[in-house]
This record gives structure tokens, C-alpha cells and sequence, in this order.
């Protein structure tokens, strides 16, 4: 439908102050005329008059006008503290009986828009309805703005953003579900806890405990209940409204995740803020090494550099300059600073070492046969070995092998020492172990440099990770008991260091095999981890000697869900699935078990879910709209009133009638034209002469 509206506009010949002086001077001449009875004056006055219109050029300016519709807005809120109490159903209904009433106005359109809180991103961003609302408003032309409904509890966080009146928007109704003389909530909050944890210490937790309600924070007390990685640990009673800190254990390497659950209190609106997880991650205050070279040579720096740059690890070493057999005049103060401390290495201190490592190390005398029996059965409790051997572990007369230790070692010595140019590659397993296969990452062959010297061992047990010259096994390890042993057969990793053909990844190879000896959990080549990301439970699988199990993750509430897994390069597999609940997942591949902690993903909503008129009513104030409890009252019935009138009053509630429109043409017609002020001035002039000719 098209409307249309009139009005006279002028495009005048000349300035106009120029046609004001001259319509002045015909109005003088006039006067006087009149004044002294001057016959014709009327009529001179009237072709004055018609010469000034003429040169005013007047004309009739019609626009055709189509009607446009007024939008109005109905910001929904479904965000968390949403889901609670009923208000879902309120809200629907709500939404419901307002979308009957607009079907009433029929010069209305109504864009809806929800916020479910959090957008990507901005994490904890709690509830920006008005920041929805401004989104909707960009897209309406302001003169169709006839106003906004907003229904939720109350419980939004960008209050800031509040239009100052109601012209920019039109008036800003607030419809309030919930009640707030009924609706209380307790809920558990932890205000302090550590990201890391020294293994075998306790860390402070701080919790806090709150019941409220609508006369405000309860007192008294609580049980809360705490769990280490899915294994009940112990209860608490913490007082309510004020903070305690708890002491826990760190009992392991890497991350331990505790849940915290406070017992159902006498108002809850929700169960999900009774709950918190959080987790450590266990390091070792200093990992202790100790490196034995069996004499002086060039890659003994490399040994000794590499495990002196790494700030979590005290070295102590030795170099064996002398052995016991040799014997000459030259003074002891001469042969070294302090005598080789065998007995309180190997017999009283040595369960205090995270690792050992031989480095070209001979039988000479040095250790006798009953230390390295300890350094045996220290790797059966549970300590590292790494013998980084050299010629002498070739010779049935200096190796190790012919020791205690050759019950624990991998490999045994065939007498043969390979001198030849080779390059190491990793082997099959050795590209899915995640001490040697990140260092291939995924090419074909390896284009590090060469060594030149290998001793040729038999692999007995254990893993061959990197082979050699003659495709001979050069890198092996293996568990024993509950402690772990690695085999270097060859003293050439200096070449690397200084470069020699290229040089290639020393430090991280050696680094990733210290590290992995004293079990760092991030090396493990038989592990499930998981971790909750983005409302996600992803999971990784990590399994060098054979293609992984199916995985399944335990839900908080008991739901299992199978988690499809994908080939991630190196011996990994990467999947996840959704952690839609609160609490511990616990995650299964085979004899695997991964504990993940899922904590509210948007805490800021869950910090008070008790329904408030607080943070909207300035809103409602400032834009003329009104504030109502949808527990009381119902949605009244709506109005379209003009711009300045009362936008609510006794059962219903206003939106702005704007009446706006879009012109879509335009038609003029001059008032004068140039034929009719011709014509026109013709008849005047005649007159005019007609006039003086009969006074003459």
C-alpha cells in the first residue's frame, strides 16, 4: 500500500534576500500610490506581486510513500542460569504469549535473538544480552525501532552497555522469570589453587562454601567431599561464607586432577556449582644424576653440557682418570681434586639418583663387582640405567655385560666393533616410540649425519629404537622390574655436536631418552592422557608396538561414550567427544585409565543463580519500559503508541508507533510556469492601459 503527501517548495531565480528587497520596493510603490489615490494602483501591485512569484518559481512537490513496518526485538536469554528452577518452561511460555500479541499488531515486525552465554573466544564472558540486543539493533534502520522485550532472570553481566533513553531503541521491557522470595542456591567455589605441585609434598587448595538465599549468606557448615584422580581421598567440614584452604597430596609425576563436591544444601537451584575440579601438575623438585665416564674423550662434554643446561637436574660426575691397577710415584694430589667416593655412591646414596649413566665406562677395579650388583637391583626397584658404551663393552674382559648388570641389560656383545661409516635410523617401533619418533617427523629417511664406530650387539629384550652400521640395533631400552634401562652402542654421538656432515638432533635425542628413563609422563609410549578443552574431552593415545585398543569415556553421571580415534603421526592417536557435564571423565583404552576434570565452562554464570531485577531496571528506567515478575504477573497485552506518549501503563505495555515510511518517488509541477506568467502579466497590462487610456 502507498501513500502519498503534498507540499510546496521554491527554487528561486534569485537570492532571496535580493527577491525581499525587491517585493519590499513594489510594496513601497504601492503605498504610495494608495496614499496619494493614483488610479491603477491595485493593479500594478498585482503584477509586482506576480513578478516576485514568478521569480520565487513555486512548485507543488508530491512524494510517493511506502509504509514501512516497526521491529520490534525479543531478546531471549539460554544461558545457564537459565536451565534452573522451572524458568526454561517460564521462558517459553513467555516468549509464547508475546508472539500471539504481536500477531495483533499488524504494522509490527519482530526479530527474535538468543544468547547462551559464552561466545567463541571470549571464555567466561557470563551473560551479554544487551550485547545481543545492540547486535539485532545494527541490522533495523533506527526510525523502525519500536522496541525491545527482554526475558530472562535477571543474571547479566554487560549491564555496561545500557541504551541511555529510549530514543535510540524505543522502550526496553524486562520480563523476569523466577522467584525471588523462594529461589536460594548453594554453591562451591574454589578461590586459590596451584597449577603445579612438587611430587611426594602437599598444595593448598582454597574453597569456599556459600549458602544463599534471598535474605542473603547462610551460615553454619558443610561437608565436602574430595577425590585424587577418580580414587576418594577424604571429607571435610568447611564453614559457610568464608574460605578455608585444605592441604592435598601430590602422589605423581604429571597431572593429577581433584574433585571437590559439597553435600546438597537446603535451597538448590542447581547442583552444578556444588561441584569443582582442579588440577596439578606433579614435577619433582630436582631429578639427581650421576654420570660415570670410564675415561676422558670427546663426547664426554656433550654428556656433561647437556645435563648441566637442563635446570632441573643436580649432576654429579666422575671421570675415571686413573684406574686401581696402574700404579706409579706420582703424588695423589696430582691425579685429582677429591678420591672417587665408590662406597657412598654405589651403597649409601645411590637410591637417592633419578639416573645413572656409564659413559664408556670399563671393568678396571673402579667399582667392584658388589656395587654394580646394587646399581642392579637399584634398576629393579625402580631407578634408570644408561650406559652409553664405547670399545671396552666389546671385550669379554672390561664389559659390563660380563657384570651383575647383564641381567638387567638388553642386549649382550657379540666381540665385534663395526668401524664404519653409518648413519642411525629409526626402526620400525622406533618411529612410533615417543623417545626417537619425533625426531624423524614423518620423512621418509633421516638426513642427519654419520658415525663412524658401533659396537655390534644380540637384542635380547626390550625395544630396538635406532639401528645401525650393517643394520645392527645401535639404541635400545627396556623395563626391568619397576625401573628402566637404556643401551647406547656407540660412543659417537659427538659427531653430531660438532656438527660432522651436518650434525644432527643430539640433544633432543639424548634428552628425550634421559627423560624418558626417569619415566616423564609426557614420553610414555604405552599412555592414555585427556584433558577437557572447549566443552571437549579430547583424548590422546600414545602405543608404540602395536595399534591401540578402542577407547570409552565414563561420564560424571555413569553415560558411556565410545571416542572414535584418528592417526596423529609418531605412535599417537587423537580423538574427543562432548564433556557436557561437570566433574571427572574417566577415560579407558585397554588397561589404560585417564582421569580429566570438567569444571563449569562458564563459572561467571554460575556465581549467583538467584533471579534479580537489579542489573535491568536502570535499563527499563532509562527507555521508558517496564520490569515485571512473569511468576506474578502474566504478559500483558501490547500497544503502538506515537513517540513522546507513556510506553506502559496498567496491564500493557507500549512499543513505539514510528509510522515510518520509504520514499519511492517523487512528482513535481511548477505553480507559474513561464506560459501562465505570460499570460497572466499580458491580461494585467491590458487592463492596466485599458484603465489610464479611459482616465485620459
Amino acid at each position: 500500500m502507498m501513500a502519498s503527501a503534498t507540499d510546496i517548495a521554491f527554487a528561486p531565480m534569485l537570492p532571496w534576500w535580493a527577491l525581499g528587497a525587491l517585493g519590499a520596493a513594489a510594496l513601497a510603490v504601492a503605498g504610495l500610490a494608495f496614499a496619494r489615490g493614483a488610479s491603477g494602483a491595485t493593479l500594478r501591485l498585482l503584477l509586482s506581486a506576480l513578478l516576485v512569484a514568478a521569480l520565487a518559481r513555486p512548485t507543488l512537490v508530491s512524494e510517493l510513500r511506502e509504509p514501512e513496518l516497526d521491529v520490534a526485538v525479543v531478546a531471549v536469554d539460554r544461558s545457564g542460569s537459565q536451565r534452573v528452577g522451572g524458568r526454561v518452561r517460564t521462558t517459553d511460555e513467555a516468549l509464547d504469549a508475546l508472539e500471539s500479541r504481536f500477531d495483533l499488531l499488524p504494522r509490527l515486525d519482530v526479530l527474535v535473538v538468543e544468547t547462551g552465554g559464552d561466545a567463541a573466544g571470549e571464555p567466561n564472558r557470563g551473560t551479554a544480552l544487551l550485547g545481543a540486543l545492540r547486535e539485532a539493533w545494527a541490522t533495523v534502520p533506527r526510525r523502525q525501532r519500536a522496541g525491545a522485550f527482554l526475558i530472562t532472570d535477571g543474571q547479566v553481566h554487560d549491564a555496561g552497555l545500557s541504551p541511555s533513553g529510549a530514543g535510540e531503541m524505543g522502550p526496553v521491557h524486562v520480563l523476569l522469570t523466577g522467584d525471588p522470595e523462594r529461589d536460594g542456591d548453594r554453591r562451591l567455589s574454589v578461590e586459590a589453587a596451584p597449577a603445579y605441585g612438587i611430587v611426594g609434598k602437599e598444595v593448598e587448595v582454597e574453597l569456599l562454601v556459600e549458602d544463599l538465599g534471598p535474605e542473603g549468606a547462610g551460615r553454619g557448615g558443610a561437608l565436602v567431599s574430595i577425590s585424587a584422580d577418580g580414587r576418594f581421598l577424604k571429607t571435610v567440614g568447611l564453614g559457610l561464607g568464608r574460605a578455608e584452604r585444605i592441604a592435598l597430596p601430590v602422589e605423581h609425576a604429571g597431572n593429577t586432577v581433584f574433585e571437590f563436591g559439597v553435600e546438597e544444601g537446603p535451597r538448590e537451584l542447581s547442583l552444578a556449582n556444588n561441584r569443582a575440579v582442579v588440577t596439578v601438575n606433579g614435577v619433582r623438585d630436582r631429578l639427581k644424576v650421576l654420570l660415570v665416564s670410564g675415561r676422558p674423550h670427546a663426547g664426554e662434554r656433550v654428556w656433561r653440557n647437556l645435563l648441566k643446561s637442563d635446570p632441573a637436574v643436580d649432576l654429579i660426575h666422575f671421570t675415571i682418570l686413573r684406574p686401581p691397577y696402574k700404579q706409579d710415584a706420582t703424588p695423589i694430589r696430582e691425579l685429582a681434586l677429591i678420591s672417587f667416593p665408590v662406597r657412598e655412591l654405589f651403597e649409601e646414596r645411590l637410591s637417592e639418583f633419578d639416573l645413572v649413566v656409564f659413559d664408556r665406562y670399563a671393568r678396571r677395579g673402579v667399582i667392584p663387582q658388589l656395587y654394580l650388583t646394587n646399581v642392579a637391583d637399584y634398576v629393579r626397584a625402580g631407578g634408570a640405567l644408561l650406559d652409553a658404551a664405547g670399545p671396552a663393552f666389546a671385550s669379554k674382559v672390561t664389559t659390563l655385560h660380563e657384570s651383575a648388570l647383564g641381567e638387567v641389560y638388553p642386549a649382550a656383545p657379540t666381540g665385534r666393533i663395526l668401524t664404519q661409516a653409518f648413519r642411525p635410523v629409526p626402526t620400525e617401533i622406533g618411529r612410533r616410540h615417543p623417545v626417537t619418533g619425533p625426531l624423524v617427523a614423518g620423512a621418509a629417511e633421516p638426513r642427519w649425519g654419520r658415525w663412524l664406530r658401533q659396537v655390534d650387539v644380540e637384542h635380547q629384550r626390550g625395544q630396538a629404537l635406532l639401528s645401525g652400521a650393517e643394520d645392527r640395533p645401535l639404541l635400545l631400552v627396556d623395563r626391568i622390574g619397576e625401573g628402566r634401562v637404556g643401551l647406547l652402542a656407540s660412543d659417537q654421538v659427538w659427531l653430531w655436536a660438532r656438527g660432522y656432515q651436518g650434525g644432527g638432533p643430539h640433544a633432543e635425542l639424548l634428552r628425550r631418552l634421559a627423560h624418558w628413563l626417569m619415566k616423564e609422563p609426557d614420553l610414555e609410549e604405552d599412555a592414555l592422557t585427556a584433558a577437557i578443552a572447549g566443552g571437549r574431552l579430547e583424548v590422546e593415545r600414545r602405543k608404540a608396538l602395536a595399534d591401540p585398543e578402542p577407547v570409552t569415556a565414563l561420564s560424571p553421571d555413569g553415560r558411556t561414550l565410545d571416542v572414535e580415534l584418528a592417526p596423529a603421526g609418531a605412535g599417537r592417536w587423537r580423538g574427543a567427544v562432548e564433556a557436557d557435564m561437570v566433574g571427572v571423565w574417566q577415560v579407558r583404552s585397554g588397561e589404560k585409565t585417564a582421569i580429566a576434570g570438567a569444571a563449569v565452562d562458564n563459572p561467571l554464570e554460575y556465581e549467583d543463580l538467584r533471579p534479580t531485577a537489579a542489573r535491568l531496571a536502570p535499563v527499563a528506567e532509562a527507555t521508558g519500559g517496564r520490569l515485571l515478575w512473569l511468576g506474578k504477573d502474566a504478559v500483558p497485552e501490547l500497544r503502538q503508541v506515537r513517540p513522546g506518549a507513556r510506553m506502559a501503563g496498567r496491564g500493557w505495555l507500549g512499543l513505539r508507533d514510528n509510522r515510518a515510511y520509504r520514499v519511492i518517488g517523487i512528482e513535481r509541477l511548477p505553480l507559474l510556469p513561464g506560459w501562465l506568467v505570460l499570460a497572466l502579466g499580458a491580461l494585467l497590462l491590458a487592463w492596466l492601459w485599458r484603465r489610464e487610456g479611459q482616465r485620459g
